[in-house]
């Protein structure tokens, strides 16, 4: 019998053995978009609406579905964070910086938190030696520090990728934290040096709400509406965190757009929350940890 293998990364930490956060403000959620815009090869499958077409070259149906993201969705998206005060945590492929540099510049006016999300969100660095894996990195790092001005401080990997080597090389270009690992309502310190884990959503995420859930509008204002009362909640004594996880070829087409905007809405016309980034998370997570365990 083949021996079972411990996970390396971090250990089990049951949510009511920790220590209260507290987060700026007094505020109860701290509360992020995860805006996801990405760039995705030509002659490559990847997330499609419709599996019938995903092997031909070009793939002009589901190309172009994702394709709207970048030449329309993303600028309805960037209207409504402007209405509601809201900074974008941009999970940025560093192809996006050469082919919609208009999409950077709209961010680096808005003060946007960037994180790297690979090369494309075509390819996946699992199975990669640690090498190539750090070659690789490497050069996503560099592009979007060349291209923002600002060395990314997060990563997530297209599809939430990773090899077990990943964060101990993302510490090593100077990263501080990842949002790979979607298992927790506060950020927790992984057990590489220096490395934290950032809470993302795989449920409050459009993908899996329209695409895989086949939810409408209404239906997923209303999930939101309760991931979000429930969190509040939950950090009567200890302060939580809440993603909602938006591609703007999904969120922004025409008939969902109005419900990501009441959702936000809803969010941000309460007290006692603190409209973030995830930069800004992990940073006053390790503030205010900092010697603990």
């Amino acid at each position: 019998m083949a021996g079972v293998m411990d996970n390396p990364l971090f250990d089990y930490s049951p949510i009511i053995e920790r220590a209260p956060i507290t987060w700026p403000g007094g505020a109860r959620v701290a509360f992020y978009v995860g805006l996801n815009i990405e760039h995705y090869q030509i002659d490559r499958p990847s997330t499609s609406i419709f599996g019938g077409t995903t092997a031909l070259v070009p793939d002009a149906l589901n190309y172009g579905w994702r394709d709207y993201g970048p030449r329309v969705g993303i600028w309805r998206m960037i209207q409504t964070l402007d209405r509601y005060g809201l900074r974008a945590s941009v999970l940025l492929n560093s192809d996006v910086c050469s082919r919609y540099p208009q999409i950077i510049k709209a961010g680096l006016e808005r003060d946007w938190a960037w994180l790297a999300h690979g090369r494309d969100n075509s390819t996946f660095q699992a199975g990669m030696t640690r090498d190539e894996e750090a070659a690789y990195l490497t050069e996503v790092v560099t592009t979007i520090e060349a291209a923002t001005g600002t060395r990314p401080r997060g990563w997530m990997g297209p599809a939430l990728t990773e090899t077990f080597e990943t964060p101990s090389l993302l510490a090593e270009l100077g990263l501080k934290y990842v949002l790979d690992w979607s298992n927790d309502d506060q950020p927790y310190r992984l057990n590489v040096p220096g490395m934290l884990s950032v809470p993302y959503s795989m449920e409050t995420n459009d993908i899996t709400l329209f695409l895989g859930n086949g939810l409408n509008g209404p239906d997923f204002l209303q999930v939101v509406i309760d991931q979000f009362d429930q969190l509040f909640e939950d950090s009567r004594d200890s302060g939580r965190v809440m993603a909602l996880c938006l591609h703007p070829f999904i969120a922004n087409q025409p008939f969902r757009h109005k419900y990501v905007d009441r959702a936000l809405e809803y969010i941000a016309g309460h007290s006692d929350v603190w409209l973030t980034t995830t930069d800004e998370i992990a940073a006053h997570y390790e503030q205010v940890t900092a010697g603990t365990v």
